[in-house]
């Protein structure tokens, strides 16, 4: 035995480790060497691309919390990517919002899979050691989590695994990489047990809905590969569970609060406005409450408890037993649609969507390249013209709490909504503006992510953003017993809350443009999943023909507040002419138009200004800089300047050359402005560009060569 090897025994370091081959590489998952304290940890490898997952869980069980309080962090170290963090502190700080956004990716597969009655504050972290080209770092990250869950004590109803799935070129590939990544038509995260999928996320180019089935179905046969090896990797290493505390309440008091509420409670769900609903239960709880507490024995939890069961099987059983949703609808019925656009006057565009119980007041602002937002991210430096944020105010739910940033929640609807209206974004050769879109929430009753998307979608047309149709959005539930099986339309927050499953679906007329789906039980049949996105499909036309009505076409005109830009190109090497020395030239342009002018790397100029005269002198300008002058062309020329030995005369806007005392004229001249004065027009002839690029004129031969000598 080698002295490393007893060392490492000593330590008690024994790594374990399992494997898969996906497209080419191997998917490693390992444990036994890294982070031993914690409850349970694996580091998870494909390609160059490494995390490392931990898991710990409280030993306390904290039985005063009506949720399982389960914390899920992302963190991205840029040292993965062989980088400094850049600022003041040069040290990772706040996390942005990709760190966030997969913090919230990786909860929602995970959290379902806790058995009820496991109480204690647990953790999970996942940390990107080292970041390659794979794109993995969020998929890799679920299947850590899963996987030092499984072989931790801590009571876990998995393994969950993911992957990417994209489709390129008609056929579906599964983990495609950052290069592939900026082509495909699909890009979906996909996450499940062995028994069903159980989340999917991500956007594609509006893909039809069997093309999405497909794509799911194909995931879900690689996610079981990822699964059997996570299990085998149990086997080897896994701890023994801790003991669960029963959940279990006296049946004789379960009955008799049954018996108390029930008629009233019948009454009260099917009021069908939210708030009037919610305050007959809230009425119901708190006599039910008093009833059964004594001064002895607070009953408050027990008795909470058992009238949300109560209330969940008398909504579930409405809509199973009779076809009937708590505000009267229908399952497949969406609730009234309302909407207008360009009532805020000084604002870019604007739209109010109204659905339900549920509006969403959207703006939009048009702005320069100097507006864009600028990331800073392990798969390197970009930056993002087209940015949708949500707000959801504490008012918009009748409730008072303290303003703060943006949450998780924020940034994960307004991430999906942007996914789901970024197709339909025109590129910047097209319309070359920076575009910001505000959604706030004034009023939510369940779908404000959808009401988003459709408010967004109106407000760009009212802004005149050349989008090609409309985007609509819709969110899908489902109530499931047995092998009976209801898919809602539409979804309210109480048929979210109480219902089995949770999908998003946005697009146009022909095709999806965004999915989120989360479902709450195994068991999800192809099916089911096929029935409920032809009912998506059927309501999202419905949504789209009330909102075309509102707005069916982009505003020919943009608003009269809005900054206009006009576009130019010139020939790359001809830049730093524009640009000039110390950005000399480009400085004299702006300040003599009062525009604005950016220009990128492949030529392409954008001049902003809200005034067209002076776009088109800075137009002028630029392309007479770009202008070749050639030897021995003759121009008309206007006199900027009178010096001793000469005038410098522009042949072309934004080009001068020295037109030479010797050169004014034939007969012999003792000042330069006894013959021109700054403002004249004279013809002249190029007689020389030197190496420099500095020209020089001659307005004798000029005269010669046109016979007026």
């Amino acid at each position: 035995m080698s002295d490393i090897e007893a060392e490492r025994q000593k330590l008690n370091i024994n790594p374990q480790s399992v494997d898969i081959d996906i497209r080419g590489k191997k998917l490693i998952i390992e444990t036994g060497e890294l982070a031993k304290q914690a409850d349970g940890s694996a580091v998870v490898r494909y390609g160059d691309t490494v995390i490392l997952a931990t898991a710990v869980a409280e030993k306390r069980i904290r039985e005063d919390l009506d949720f399982f309080p389960l914390t899920i962090d992302y963190q991205e170290k840029a040292y993965a990517a062989g980088k400094i963090p850049g600022g003041f502190f040069k040290r990772e700080g706040k996390p942005s919002e990709k760190e966030v956004l997969v913090s919230r990716l990786i909860d929602r597969p995970i959290r379902p899979l806790f058995p009820d009655g496991f109480q204690s504050e647990t953790q999970g972290i996942v940390s990107v050691l080292s970041f390659g080209t794979e794109n993995a770092s969020d998929i890799l990250g679920i299947i850590g989590i899963s996987t030092a869950l499984l072989i931790s004590d801590i009571p876990f109803n998995g393994p969950v695994s993911a992957v990417r799935v994209g489709l390129l070129d008609g056929q579906l590939i599964c983990l495609p990489d950052l290069d592939e990544s900026e082509s495909v038509e699909l890009n979906f995260v996909v996450a499940g047990t062995d028994e069903a999928v159980v989340m999917v996320e991500g956007g594609a180019q509006e893909v039809s809905e069997d093309k999405v089935l497909e794509a799911i179905e194909f995931a879900h046969g690689e996610i079981k590969k990822i699964n059997a090896i996570q299990r085998e990797l149990a086997r080897m290493c896994g701890k023994a569970k801790r003991p669960l505390q029963e959940v279990s309440y006296d049946e004789e008091l379960r009955k008799e609060v049954h018996d108390y509420v029930i008629e009233r409670m019948k009454e009260a769900i099917r009021i069908p406005t939210k708030l009037k609903r919610q305050e007959a239960l809230d009425l119901i709880l708190e006599d039910a409450i008093s009833h059964f507490s004594t001064e002895d024995e607070d009953r408050s939890k027990v008795i909470s408890d058992l009238f949300h069961d109560i209330e969940k099987e008398l909504v579930r059983g409405m809509i199973l037993n009779e076809g009937i949703r708590a505000d009267g609808r229908k399952p497949e019925e969406i609730r009234p649609i309302y909407g207008k656009v360009g009532f805020l006057p000084r604002v870019h565009g604007s739209a109010l969507f109204v659905r339900g119980e549920t509006q969403a007041l959207v703006a939009v602002t048009l702005g320069s390249s100097e507006d864009e937002q600028k990331i800073d991210a392990l798969e390197g430096e970009s930056f993002k013209s087209f940015m949708l944020h949500y707000n959801f105010p504490p008012f918009s739910v009748g409730e008072v709490k303290r303003l703060g940033s943006p949450g998780r929640r924020e940034i994960g609807h307004g991430a999906l909504a942007e996914r789901a209206i970024k197709p339909m974004i025109p590129p910047k050769e097209r319309f070359p503006y920076t575009i910001r879109v505000v959604s706030d929430i004034l009023e939510s009753n369940g779908s404000s992510s959808m009401a988003t998307v459709c408010g967004a979608s109106m407000a760009l047309m009212d802004a005149g953003v050349p989008i090609e149709t409309q985007v609509a959005g819709i969110a899908m539930g489902l109530i499931m017993e047995g092998d009976r099986a209801v898919v809602l339309s539409d979804i309210m927050g109480l048929e979210d809350h109480l219902g089995d499953m949770d999908f998003k679906v946005t697009g146009t007329r022909r095709g999806i443009t965004a999915f989120q789906m989360d479902v709450k039980v195994a068991g999800i049949t192809t099916e089911i999943m096929k029935r409920a996105l032809e009912q998506a499909r059927q309501g999202r036309l419905h949504i789209l023909d009330r909102m075309n009505s509102v707005i069916s076409a982009p505003r020919k005109q943009l608003s009269p507040y809005a900054p206009r830009v006009f576009t130019m190109r010139i020939r790359p090497e001809k830049i730093r002419d524009v640009i000039g020395v110390g950005g000399k030239v480009i400085r004299n342009i702006i300040e003599e138009t009062g525009v604005k002018i950016d220009i990128d790397d492949t030529g392409l100029v954008n001049i902003i200004s809200s005034d067209e005269a002076s776009a088109n002198r800075a137009k002028e300008i630029i392309e007479g800089i770009v202008k070749e002058i050639e030897v021995g062309q003759i121009y008309m020329g206007k006199v900027k300047r009178i010096v001793d030995f000469g005038a410098f005369v522009e042949v072309a806007p934004g080009t001068e050359g020295l037109l030479h005392i010797s050169q004014i004229s034939d007969r012999r001249i003792g000042k330069v402005s006894d013959v021109l004065k700054v403002g004249d027009e004279v013809l002249v002839k190029v007689i020389d560009i030197d190496e420099l690029g500095r020209v020089k004129l001659s307005r004798k031969d000029a005269m010669r060569s046109t016979g007026r000598a």
